[in-house]
């Protein structure tokens, strides 16, 4: 949004960016004794409320918005926010670019237009989960998966607005998805996006975060997050590098995040994950090799890339 006039009243901090989209988080201090001011959307614009309610006004009418409820803006539009009911508010606001939208709509069933005829969807249950992942970027600016984020709500705007049928899993669907799960392999602990591997399948992103949540029953980043973590705990129980240089190599590019992941996948942190697979403590049978190898389990299930220390941006 272009702030004309609102600027000793809002605060905006960027939280995540990438091609055709970005999110921030605004800040509004405004009650019913302040002024009420034009402003314009530079993009389209989908806005999670987390706090607060305001009345949004622009050509298709005024709505009240509420906490869980979406903002629905078009690019270019004017509109003006009032607190006439209460002070302040605070959202995450995702903007995007006309061309993404379109490659969003493209991909849904049913969903032939871009634009806005409303400005609000309420807060339904269904948005919930999209709501929250919103507060959680919040909390962690530039959080890996913010991507996914930003497409799933681009799609849920759309589809709540120009709702359309599921369409059915085809063999195609299957076909292109296991092509997506080999790339994320052979490339696990490497910087990948979702638009790297969509422009490898050729496909579009919010095509392939779609159908790949609806064939393999997670998201891309969330499939690949789990795969890490899998490797860096088989890397743990061989009980031969630092814990730091487990997370780098495991495509993690920072110690707590790759700490607090672990422990939420695992119920337990790296270190004590390690201290109960050494021999002789209770957590002994997890280090054992099922093949009878003789080799690091991770050696024979992955190509690791060593020296890799960037953040994947999933």
């Amino acid at each position: 949004m272009a702030d004309l006039g609102k600027v000793d009243l809002t605060t905006v901090r960027p939280l995540a960016s990438g091609d055709g989209w970005r999110v921030r988080e605004i800040l509004c201090r405004s009650g019913p004794k302040d002024p009420v001011f034009e402003e314009q959307h530079a993009w389209v614009s989908v806005s999670a409320v987390l706090s607060g309610s305001f009345t949004y006004r622009s050509r298709n009418g005024r709505v009240l918005l509420t906490p869980g409820a979406l903002l629905l803006g078009e690019k270019d539009a004017s509109f003006c926010c009032g607190h006439e009911h209460g002070v302040g508010d605070r959202c995450i606001a995702f903007s995007f670019d006309p061309a993404l939208m379109e490659e969003v709509a493209a991909d849904l069933s049913g969903v032939t237009r871009t634009d806005f005829p409303t400005h609000r969807l309420p807060p339904l249950q269904r948005l919930a989960p999209l709501i929250a992942d919103a507060q959680t970027l919040a909390e962690q600016p530039g959080l890996r998966g913010a991507e996914e984020l930003a497409l799933r709500m681009a799609g849920a705007a759309l589809s709540g607005i120009h709702a359309g049928s599921a369409r059915p899993v085809t063999a195609s669907d299957e076909r292109r998805m296991a092509d997506a799960v080999r790339l994320m392999e052979a490339r696990l602990v490497e910087p990948l996006s979702l638009g790297v591997v969509a422009e490898e399948l050729g496909m579009g992103r919010h095509h392939l975060l779609r159908t790949f949540r609806k064939v393999v029953g997670e998201s891309p980043y969330s499939y690949l997050l789990g795969r890490r973590l899998i490797l860096a705990a088989e890397r743990l129980r061989m009980d031969g590098e630092r814990i730091t240089d487990v997370a780098f190599a495991c495509g993690f590019g920072d110690l707590s995040e790759f700490v607090r992941r672990f422990r939420a996948r695992f119920g337990v942190t790296p270190s004590a994950y390690r201290s109960r697979a050494r021999p002789g403590s209770a957590g002994t049978d997890v280090a054992h090799d099922p093949n009878g190898s003789g080799r690091p389990p991770w050696k024979s299930s992955f190509p690791v890339l060593s020296g890799l220390r960037n953040s994947s941006s999933g």
